[in-house]
C-alpha cells in the first residue's frame, strides 16, 4: 500500500469516527457506496478527486484537510 493511500485511509476513518458517524451513515451522506467506503478506510482504493470532494463535503472539511 502506498504511504499516501494509507494516510488517507487513516484520516478518513478518524474524521468519520470523530463525527460519530458509521460507515453506512457517511456513505449515505456522501453518495459513495458503503462497500467502497469500507475499502477506502483500509487503503484498498485510490479515490478520484470527485470522490474525495463528496467525502470532504459530507465530513464538513475541505479536500485539503481530508488528504493532509
Amino acid at each position: 500500500m502506498k504511504p499516501i493511500i494509507k494516510r488517507l485511509a487513516m484520516r478518513l476513518k478518524r474524521l468519520r469516527e470523530e463525527r460519530g458517524l458509521t460507515q453506512e451513515q457517511l456513505a449515505k451522506r456522501s453518495g459513495v457506496s458503503h462497500g467502497y467506503l469500507a475499502r477506502l478506510e483500509i487503503g484498498m482504493h485510490d479515490p478520484s478527486l470527485s470522490t474525495l470532494a463528496k467525502l470532504a463535503k459530507a465530513l464538513k472539511v475541505t479536500v485539503g484537510e481530508l488528504v493532509k
